[in-house]
Order: structure tokens, then sequence, then C-alpha cells
């Protein structure tokens, strides 16, 4: 894809993302009178804007591989389909929370769940930085390498580690108590993805074998 259009690709992508955010949030809520919806927004899409200027610049193939969406694997797709269920759930539920009054998140447990998606994204971010040929999608391609540098010294699967933050606490970022509820989904479905995930590294990734024996740990540290 010449750059041109991956730039034009990208910020499409980027306009949807806020657009349909927007969308979910505020229809749901009745007004836009939601600040905890605004300041999650900002927390997430700030530094995307700038994390794809710099991708542009630096690794625009990376961004050609996170635009390719389609997975490959039937298992994969189940998963995909599973997940965007209990995520979009996830984000739909503290609209409605915010307009009949369910549940009331103290201002100061927002404050800190915005810091900790923020946390979570930047880890997602650090993990691009390290591996150009982390993809949306569960394949390996010809030229792949075995990367075990960065957060790959920690678990196996850094960037879902920093996914599961993200959604885990996006509920209480938003105001909701009620919409942790599916938000819990998150760590099984990124468990199953990562099991089936790495049935295709082992058949695939050159020393993606020796990697899990030196690497015990899959998403979580001293945990699983």
């Amino acid at each position: 894809m010449e750059r041109s259009d991956l730039k034009r690709a990208v910020a499409a992508r980027m306009l949807s993302g806020v657009v349909a955010s927007g969308a979910i949030f505020f229809l749901t809520a009745g007004t836009f009178r939601y600040w905890e919806a605004w300041a999650f927004m900002v927390t997430l899409f700030t530094p995307m804007g700038f994390a794809f200027a710099y991708f542009l610049r630096h690794d625009p193939e990376l961004l050609g591989r996170r635009l390719q969406a389609t997975e490959e694997r039937s298992q994969q797709r189940t998963l995909v389909a599973v997940a965007s269920a209990a995520w979009l759930t996830e984000f739909v539920v503290p609209g409605l929370d915010h307009r009949f009054g369910w549940s009331s998140v103290p201002t100061a447990v927002v404050a800190v769940a915005d810091v900790l998606v923020l946390l979570g994204y930047l880890l997602v971010l650090r993990v691009l930085a390290e591996n150009s040929y982390a993809a949306r999608t569960v394949r390996v391609e010809t030229a792949q390498v075995l990367v075990t540098s960065g957060p790959y010294a920690l678990v196996r699967h850094p960037m879902y580690a920093g996914i599961t933050l993200m959604l885990l606490f996006a509920p209480l970022a938003l105001g909701s108590y009620w919409a942790l509820i599916p938000a819990l989904a998150t760590p099984v479905l990124l468990a199953l993805r990562t099991l089936d995930e790495e049935k295709v590294l082992l058949q695939e990734l050159p020393g993606y074998r020796a990697y899990m024996d030196a690497t015990r740990n899959r998403i979580i540290p001293g945990v699983w």
C-alpha cells in the first residue's frame, strides 16, 4: 500500500473509531453531558493519534498489518465474533447506566481507572514498537522473526496483557459498575485466543518452543 493510501486508511480508521465511540456513549446516555465518556475518549484517542503519526513515519509496514482484520482460522473467527459482542455490550451498558442512574462511581475511582486504561494502551504501543509483526490476526509471515526482548522478556503475549488492563478498567473509567459484568469475559476470551494462537506459533515460528520454555507465563507475570 502506498504511503498516501495508508495515511488515508489510518486516518479513516481513527475517525471512524472516534465517531463510533461517541455514538455508542452519547446515544445510549441520551446526552452529551457525560464527562466520564469525554475523559475516556481523550485518554484513549490522544495517544492513539500520536502513535499513528509515529508508526506512519517509522514503521508503515506495521500499520499495514494492523489494518488487516480478517482471521484465517475458524476458531479465531468464532472468538472474534464472541469478543466483539462482549465488548460492544461493555461499552453500551455505561451509557445506559449514566442515563438511568443504576450506579455511581466516585470521581477518584474514575480518574484512577482512566490512568490504568492509559497504562494498558501504552503497553500495547510498547509492544508494537518492539514487534513490527504484531498483527491483529493470528498468522506467521514468511520473513517473521521471533521477538523475545522488551515486554516479550516478561510474558509471551504482552499485548494481551495491555488489552486486558484496558478493558477491565474501562467500565469504571466510564462510570459504571454494571459494565464490569461483560468486561469479565475479556480474560477468558483472550486466554482462549492465546491457547489457539500458540498452536500456530509452535508450528510456524522458528524458535518458539525454546522461547516458551524460557518464558513460562503467557499474559500475567508469575500467574499464567
